[in-house]
């Protein structure tokens, strides 16, 4: 499961770069074209921030602690490779996605954005960041929900498994 993590998170990271490199070369800084007519548009700026423009012009903050987060989640794949398909995953997802808007922030201190959505005033995003909110639903709704059935069945089998005085075999 490990190296098939690896690979999603290299896929997700290879999209998002192939879709950024599009934008940049066919689509004007600041111009919008639609692209699902009254819906979505693509919208080609650029964020020196995080989400929503936050941090804008922190640029080495916002490239240590992706760094960081890439490295724990690279670590946590490997530790959980036996473990939830769903949540290796969804780190994948976010893994890939953290990569993607990675390379962008070392390579022009900045990130190529470009989703608008037209009937909501919501801020200009990207596949990367698609990625990560994804990742991000797909883990909480696989701990919360997927895992703790799993844990609960652990428990039933364990209980089923004892006499009550201790060890399975009824030693004590």
């Amino acid at each position: 499961m490990f190296a098939i993590c690896l690979v999603i998170a290299a896929a997700a990271a290879a999209v998002d770069q192939l879709i950024k490199l599009a934008v940049v070369k066919n689509i004007p800084l600041y111009e919008t074209r639609d692209f699902i007519p009254g819906l979505l548009g693509l919208t080609h700026i650029r964020n020196s921030g995080a989400a929503w423009s936050i941090m804008e012009g922190k640029t080495w903050f916002l490239i240590g602690i992706p760094l960081i987060l890439t490295a724990a989640a690279t670590v946590y794949c490997y530790i959980n490779r036996k473990g939830s398909r769903l949540s290796n995953i969804a780190v994948a997802l976010v893994l890939g996605g953290g990569i993607g808007n990675l390379i962008d922030r070392i390579r022009m201190k900045e990130v190529v954005d470009y989703l608008k959505t037209l009937p909501f005033d919501f801020p200009v995003f990207n596949f990367a960041d698609m990625c990560v909110v994804v990742g991000a639903v797909l883990f909480c709704i696989s701990t919360i929900f997927l895992e703790k059935s799993e844990n609960s069945d652990n428990i039933e089998s364990e209980s089923k498994n004892t006499d009550g005085n201790g060890d399975a075999d009824g030693r004590v």
